[in-house]
């Protein structure tokens, strides 16, 4: 009779799939979060994360007492084992569970002493054991972060992706009532910021549909639009919604167009939760016509900026892909353009790190076409903020004393006169 699976078992297996095949946690998530509640699902989850984020001071933790690096089931055993023991964890539970699921491997069988042996030397050593030096970037993404900002702040990013990230909320209307009703505060920009951990769908304005969760970088976006009242919008690559509620909630007349059904199924769910209205669309991009005031292309892309939040990206192969992803952009930008009304405004903006996908696609567009950067910027944004050649470049070190933020690159632009 097979055990049934529990916080652990389902964490370790989401460690597995991602360091050994490549795997992200949200296409994971269904499958092997699925059979659990969702306390234990937020738990799975929650270790699966820590592990990833931890997983280089891990690793060199585990080195010590190691002479030779075990079987990969094994060795995902000891990091999930070690990063709870380095966490708080109590030593007897953890290191009997880790026992256990080496036993219940035939071929792991013959390694419980090591893994007994191992941990408890860990649990000794308590949670001082892990060194400061935060993971690195995979090498194809370092190299480029070296290249773009430089080594030390290669290394600054590096360290906020260490830390787990706080969350953020858009308020439909007040953000100053929504932080007094969470217990948050308003960060300049105008999100509000909770400490991590919390259920959201239990904060109190959830169910009346008073915010959503996003990034206060990727709230920034709409905010540089300034007044939209009227305006006739489209979102491009909309799915899962918050910038086209952001849209909503300023008062344009707007319509978010994405190819993917599911995702556009949450952005359904998320418009009727907030009582906002927008025309939804599943189509690809390029088939969109009509002429709009207001374009926001939130353009797909390797995401890399987004690594704080989900550790498991460094480990799926985007280097290769990071071609076809540059060439989307440039082919979605491109046609964007041919939508915009006159005096329309056009946002272009990524959640990654690398100038590839944000500052020159936009150098190469105003070579392309007869467009001018449109200089704005949103209250509370600093002047460290601006970008190269024009825009906003966000990267994970900036506010690092307020919790940090997503890297993105943004940029309004618009036809000469």
């Amino acid at each position: 009779m097979s055990q049934q699976p529990n916080a652990r078992s389902a964490a370790l297996a989401l460690i597995s799939s991602v360091t050994g095949e490549g795997q992200m946690i949200s296409d994971l998530a269904p499958d092997l979060l699925g059979p659990l509640s969702p306390p234990e699902r937020a738990a799975a989850q929650r270790l699966a994360l820590g592990v990833l984020r931890q997983l280089g001071p891990i690793d060199r933790l585990l080195a010590l007492h190691l002479d030779k690096v075990p079987p990969s089931a094994t060795r995902n055993i000891l990091r999930l084992a070690t990063y709870e023991l380095t966490s708080g964890g109590a030593a007897h539970g953890v290191v009997h569970s880790a026992v256990t699921a080496t036993g219940a491997r035939r071929k792991t069988r013959h390694l419980k002493g090591l893994v007994n042996a191992v941990l408890r030397r860990i649990a000794e050593a308590g949670s001082e054991a892990l060194d400061d030096k935060a993971t690195r970037m995979p090498k194809w993404l370092r190299h480029r972060s070296n290249r773009a900002w430089g080594a030390q702040a290669t290394a600054a990013i590096e360290c906020a992706h260490a830390v787990q990230p706080p969350i953020d909320l858009t308020a439909k209307v007040d953000p100053q009532a929504l932080a007094d009703a969470v217990g948050g505060m308003v960060l300049p920009t105008g999100s509000v910021r909770i400490a991590s951990g919390q259920q959201v769908s239990a904060l109190p304005g959830y169910d009346t549909g008073e915010f959503w969760v996003q990034d206060a970088a990727a709230a920034l976006p709409v905010r540089m639009l300034g007044d939209i009242a009227g305006a006739r919008a489209l979102d491009i690559c909309a799915a899962p919604g918050g910038k086209t509620m952001q849209l909503a909630a300023a008062g344009a007349h707007v319509l978010a167009v994405d190819s993917a059904a599911k995702r556009m199924a949450r952005l359904t769910e998320n418009l009727q939760r907030t009582l906002l209205t927008a025309e939804t669309r599943v189509a690809d991009a390029h088939t969109v016509t009509g002429q709009f005031d207001v374009i926001l292309l939130d353009a797909p892309c390797s995401a890399t900026g987004t690594i704080r939040r989900h550790p498991d990206l460094p480990h799926v192969g985007r280097d290769k892909a990071l071609r076809d992803l540059v060439d989307l952009q440039r082919r979605l930008l491109d046609h964007a353009l041919t939508l915009l009304a006159p005096n329309g405004r056009l946002m272009y903006c990524t959640c990654s790190l690398l100038p590839d996908e944000g500052e020159h696609q936009i150098r190469d567009a105003l070579q392309r076409h007869d467009i001018e950067l449109v200089d704005t910027s949103p209250p509370g944004t600093e002047p460290s903020w601006l970008a190269k050649g024009g825009g906003l470049r966000i990267r994970p070190d900036f506010w690092s004393d307020l919790g940090g933020l997503d890297g993105f690159f943004m940029a309004a632009m618009r036809q000469r006169s």
